[in-house]
């Protein structure tokens, strides 16, 4: 996984680069969240990574599937990454691409899964807890996972905060053995 990531690095960068020159980052954020959705069809990605397909062919295809969706700019990026057999490499691409526009403007994306969901009082809650952690302004992505039991694991940029009983119990156990 850190492999992908390393590979997907410059990629990220020199878009991110692009889109400030720009002050394109929205047109930007929403062409590589497009892609990396239409890459989640494992047919797609298969033939995207089939060594053996005809990238010409397989550009043009894909460029088509595309139309309307993709300005020059965007188009051209796919053109580079299927030249450079990076394509299955836009998901993580799209995912540090998120994290340079959010380290600039100050924010941190943070996934928070709770046994229960949350009212506004405990997301206003866990908004000033990671506001005063990190220093910056966290976006919420909130989900209900029961499995949990009860509490909040708390999961942004490379930090994780394991606040929930599944947690504790799992600690617990450790310490017993």
């Amino acid at each position: 996984m850190s492999e992908l990531a390393t590979l997907a690095r410059p990629y990220a960068v020199a878009a991110y680069k692009r889109a400030k020159q720009t002050a394109s980052l929205e047109r930007w954020s929403e062409t590589l969240a497009f892609l990396a959705a239409v890459l989640s069809d494992p047919a797609i990605l298969a033939a995207a990574t089939n060594p053996k397909g005809d990238r010409e062919r397989f550009t043009r295809s894909f460029l088509d599937l595309c139309e309307g969706k993709l300005d020059r700019e965007g188009e051209n990026f796919v053109r580079l990454l299927i030249a450079n057999r990076r394509l299955n490499l836009i998901r993580q691409i799209s995912e540090q691409f998120e994290q340079h526009r959010a380290e600039d403007e100050g924010y941190v994306n943070a996934c928070v899964a709770s046994a229960y969901p949350l009212d506004d009082a405990d997301r206003q809650q866990v908004e000033a807890i990671l506001r005063k952690t990190l220093g910056k302004q966290p976006k919420l992505e909130i989900t209900v996972e029961p499995d949990l039991i009860g509490g909040v694991v708390i999961r942004a940029g490379d930090k994780v905060i394991d606040a929930s009983v599944r947690g504790q119990l799992q600690r617990l156990a450790k310490r017993l053995h």
